[in-house]
């Protein structure tokens, strides 16, 4: 009579499955942790040569924004409001980019999810 269905080495697929799930708990924890760390830290970034200078914070929130004298130009607002535009999206880019980089760490490269 011959063997009917199942998997090479008997009992051995549960046991994978078993492993796999330790991994991801293992995996999601570092993520967590990970990630509170990340949101606790702060990222700064400059433009117009250092004159407009933007904080952000892990959680995509600006904390602190820093103009220098010189660049308060009533006759010119447009100016300033690009250069606080710009300062912000370098920070934001920094943490983005941060961000990923340990992730990326962390799940090997997989994006967040699993190979199957």
């Amino acid at each position: 009579m011959a063997k009917r269905g199942g998997f090479p080495g008997g009992m051995g697929m549960p046991g994978n499955m078993n492993n796999l799930m330790k991994q991801a708990q293992r995996m999601q924890k570092q993520m967590e942790e990970t990630t509170k760390e990340l949101e606790e830290k702060e990222y700064t970034a400059t433009s117009g040569g250092g004159a407009v200078e933007v904080t952000v914070s892990g959680k995509k929130e600006v904390t602190k924004v820093k103009l220098s004298e010189e660049v308060v130009d009533p006759e010119d607002i447009e100016m300033l409001e690009d250069l606080i535009v710009a300062a912000t999206n370098e920070a934001l880019r920094k943490m983005e980019e941060e961000s990923s980089a340990q992730m990326a760490k962390i799940t090997g490269g997989l994006g967040g999810g699993f190979p199957f």
